[in-house]
């Protein structure tokens, strides 16, 4: 994942825990977090963004856009902004 020092070496992810969780605790972040979280919030800033699943779905490595999709329940960011096509389907009535 991370290359390491040593040439042809990498970082464990136990080593990257290590890192990220002395680091939360330094910046007096109590709530609870994991590198995953990291993992999680760059998806979801992704999809509000308006990238496509299937970029986000590629970004991330998954096989099946299925399990990508976990990630649409959170964002509601630019629900709002939503249009129908039913908006632009019926003229309006003035």
């Amino acid at each position: 994942m991370f290359e390491g020092q040593k040439k042809n070496d990498h970082i464990t992810s136990h080593t990257i825990q290590l890192v990220f969780y002395a680091a939360k605790k330094r910046a007096g972040i109590t709530k609870p977090a994991s590198v995953h979280t990291l993992r999680h919030s760059f998806a979801t800033h992704l999809i509000e963004a308006g990238t496509s699943l299937h970029h986000v779905q590629l970004l991330l490595g998954h096989r099946s856009p299925t399990t990508t999709t976990v990630y649409l329940h959170v964002s509601r960011l630019n629900l709002a902004q939503v249009k129908s096509p039913l908006d632009q389907a019926i003229p309006q009535i003035s």
